[in-house]
């Protein structure tokens, strides 16, 4: 901890104002200066490390709620392939200026076959039945696909309402934004990583 130490002196000598007072132009060139420097730092980082999200709807429910504030981490997917498990943020398919958030459940060349909760995974391994504690309703929905070597098959953790690859079909790998990083709202749920989930293979 620092610690300040102030001058008997009440007066301040004329080598401490000189200090003090600076001319207006180099203080305002410094101030240009300094909003740059920001500009460069925090433009990039926005662009293309972490963005802040805010949830909307119940598709995730009881993992996000709506109104929680998540910065999206948008560089792991740059240096390494998503993983199961992950909660990712993606543009909608339909409408690319709109973002979704789901859980990632089928990875590249797997097919996925889902009958209503039971989600079977079956790859070059063998076959994976999903346990899934994070669920927050059941569904009665169906689907199976087999998923390219740029696709992902993602769903909602409340997969009585969540709009996801079981009506749309696969998630391109081009449309992946990030993942989800912090939590940073509301305060009693701040989280790192909230909601990723590792399965047991």
């Amino acid at each position: 901890m620092r610690t300040l130490f102030f001058s008997k002196n009440t007066q301040p000598t004329d080598q401490e104002q000189k200090i003090e007072t600076a001319p207006k132009e180099e203080s305002l060139w410094d101030l240009i200066k300094f909003a740059f420097i920001l500009i460069a730092i925090i433009v990039p980082f926005r662009m293309f490390v972490a963005q802040p999200f805010i949830v909307n709807g119940a598709s995730m429910d009881p993992t996000f709620h709506e109104g929680d504030y998540l910065i999206v981490d948008e560089l792991s997917y740059f240096l390494r392939e998503p993983k199961r498990g992950e909660v990712a943020i993606f543009s909608n398919p339909a409408n690319p200026s709109q973002y979704f958030i789901k859980r990632i459940i089928g990875l590249p060349g797997e097919t996925v076959s889902v009958h209503g909760d039971r989600v079977e995974v079956k790859n070059d391994k063998g076959q994976l039945v999903l346990e899934e504690p994070y669920l927050g309703s059941s569904s009665n929905r169906d689907r199976t696909s087999t998923l390219g070597q740029d696709e992902y098959f993602v769903m909602g953790d409340n997969r009585e309402v969540s709009y996801d690859s079981r009506m749309w079909g696969p998630l391109k790998e081009e449309m992946l934004k990030g993942r989800a990083f912090l939590r940073l709202f509301p305060p009693k749920v701040i989280s790192y990583l909230p909601g990723n989930y590792e399965f047991e293979i």
